[in-house]
C-alpha cells in the first residue's frame, strides 16, 4: 500500500477582484481550481508550469499559509480544513517551506542566530543553551560554520543565504517542505550545490519535497513525479523518466522541447514551439484551457473540459493525448 503523506481532493483558491458596490464588475481569478494531488512519503513532487500557472497558490494552499476556496487538504488522511489555531500552529512543525528569493525572505536587521532561534523559540524548542546548539547544528546541516551565527544576512552571498533559509525551514524537523522556486535566483553553479544539499537532507532527514519551478532542466535529475499545471489545472501527471521520454500532454511537449540543449549537434534541430499567449485566468476559454494554443485541438477540446484520467498509470488530462513512444 502507497504512502501518501499529503494530497488535495479538488483543492480550489479563487480570487475576486474589482469587486464594487454590491459585488458589481466582480470578477474570479481561478489560480488553483480542483487539483486532486497525492505526495508520497519521502518522494521529491516536482510542480512545473509557466509563470502564472498557479503553482506557488497551490504549494501555499497545501501549507495552509493561503485559505482555500473549496476542496481539501489532507495531511496523512488527516483534514487541515478542521484544525482550530492551535491545532494548525503545531502542525506546521510538520510542514515548512523555502522560498525563492533568498535576500527578501530573511530579515535584514535579525542576526542568523535570531533567524533560526525564531521558530524554535515559537514551538517551545527548549532553554537558551538548548537553542542555541540546535542553531549550531542547523548551520552545519546546510553546511556553514557555526561562527556565522553571529552575522547578519547581507553579510552573505546569495547561496549562503538560501542555506540560511532551508536551515530555518529545518529547525523543528519537518516531514514536508515545500521549496518555492528555492534555486530559481541563483547563479546555475550554486544551484547544483543547492539541490545536492536538498537531496543529502532528504536522505538523512527522510524529508518529502513539492518542489515548484519554471526549469524542467532543474528537475530532470532532482525529482522522482513531476506534475505539469497550466492555469489552476495539472495536466499531466508520472515519473520523471516518463514524462521526458514520452511527454503525453501537448503542453508538456512544449514544455520540454524548450528546455535549451547544450548538444551543438541537438541545437539547430527544429523543435516544436508554443504559440500565442496565455489565456488570461480572469476570462478563461470554454472546454481546454490549452485549446487556443494547441496545434491538435478539435472540435470537442473547445467544448469539453477533459478531466486528468489515468492512462496506463500516466494521469493525462486531453482528450487526445499524444501517442506513447
Amino acid at each position: 500500500m502507497s504512502d501518501v503523506l499529503i494530497s488535495t481532493k479538488a483543492l480550489s483558491k479563487h480570487y475576486t477582484i474589482g469587486k464594487g458596490l454590491f459585488g458589481a464588475n466582480s470578477r474570479v481569478v481561478r489560480a488553483v481550481d480542483g487539483v486532486d494531488l497525492e505526495i508520497q512519503a519521502r518522494e521529491t513532487f516536482a510542480l512545473v508550469g509557466e509563470s502564472g500557472c498557479g503553482k506557488t497558490t497551490l504549494g501555499r494552499t497545501l501549507l495552509r499559509l493561503i485559505e482555500r476556496t473549496s476542496g481539501e487538504v489532507l495531511y496523512r488522511g488527516e483534514p487541515l480544513g478542521a484544525l482550530d489555531e492551535k491545532a494548525m500552529r503545531a502542525m506546521r512543525k510538520k510542514l515548512q517551506i523555502v522560498f525563492q528569493d533568498p535576500f527578501a525572505s530573511l530579515n535584514p536587521r535579525m542576526r542568523v542566530k535570531d533567524i533560526l532561534a525564531e521558530p524554535l523559540r515559537a514551538h517551545g524548542y527548549g532553554s537558551e543553551a538548548e537553542i542555541e546548539k540546535r542553531c549550531k547544528e542547523l548551520l552545519d546541516m546546510v553546511g556553514l560554520l557555526p561562527h556565522l551565527l553571529r552575522r547578519y544576512p547581507h553579510q552573505f552571498s546569495g547561496g549562503q543565504r538560501q542555506r540560511i533559509g532551508i536551515a530555518r525551514a529545518l529547525a523543528n524537523s519537518p516531514e514536508f517542505v515545500v521549496c518555492d522556486e528555492a534555486v530559481s535566483a541563483l547563479d546555475v553553479s550554486i544551484q547544483a550545490q543547492v539541490l545536492n544539499l536538498l537531496r543529502d537532507l532528504q536522505e538523512q532527514l527522510k524529508l518529502t519535497y513539492l518542489f515548484i519551478t519554471h526549469d524542467l532542466s532543474v528537475v530532470r535529475q532532482f525529482a522522482d513525479r513531476i506534475g505539469v499545471m497550466f492555469l489552476g489545472r495539472l495536466v499531466e501527471v508520472g515519473t520523471t523518466e516518463e514524462i521526458f521520454a514520452s511527454p503525453r500532454h501537448p503542453y508538456t511537449m512544449f514544455l520540454i522541447s524548450a528546455v535549451p540543449r547544450p548538444d551543438p549537434h541537438q541545437r539547430n534541430r527544429e523543435r516544436p514551439m508554443l504559440v500565442g499567449d496565455i489565456p488570461s485566468p480572469m476570462n478563461l476559454p470554454p472546454g481546454c484551457r490549452f485549446h487556443t494554443r494547441c496545434p491538435y485541438a478539435q472540435a470537442i477540446c473547445k467544448q469539453e473540459d477533459p478531466l486528468l484520467t489515468d492512462r496506463s498509470g500516466r494521469a493525462v488530462a486531453c482528450h487526445f493525448p499524444l501517442e506513447a513512444t
